[in-house]
């Protein structure tokens, strides 16, 4: 998406945080990712909280993915926070990975050609 580096946090005392993006090339700015694989259930406020305080002093920006959806009081929380957070949810995900090739095979191409009305004109 034209970010820099993404830098996976160890599984086990990661301290709430998954990754950390670059927010450039440089790396001069940190956006910390937070992932939630859910086959039922939904993000809920206390998600959201943890996840703020372990963005504590080192970030103010991130980023929280999930496979299935945000309670009403989560996005409450979001949009309440002093922090900048962006929410995915399993909808904007799949879309989002269908729009940069990500985690998906291109089955098919399909060449659709048409006749090119300028070659045949005389001038």
């Amino acid at each position: 998406m034209g970010y820099g580096d993404f830098v996976e946090t160890s599984k086990s005392n990661d301290g709430g945080i998954d990754g950390i993006i670059n927010e450039d090339k440089l790396g001069l700015d940190k956006i910390y990712i937070q992932a939630k694989r859910f086959n039922e259930g939904k993000v809920r406020e206390k998600d959201i909280r943890n996840f703020i305080g372990a963005m504590s002093g080192d970030t103010n920006k991130g980023v929280f993915v999930t496979t299935s959806e945000f309670d009403g009081k989560a996005i409450e929380k979001v949009r309440s926070a002093h922090h900048k957070i962006i929410c995915i949810d399993g909808k904007k995900l799949v879309s989002l990975m269908h729009e940069f090739n990500v985690g998906i095979q291109i089955k098919t191409t399909y060449e659709i050609k048409q006749i090119d009305e300028d070659f045949f004109n005389e001038e």
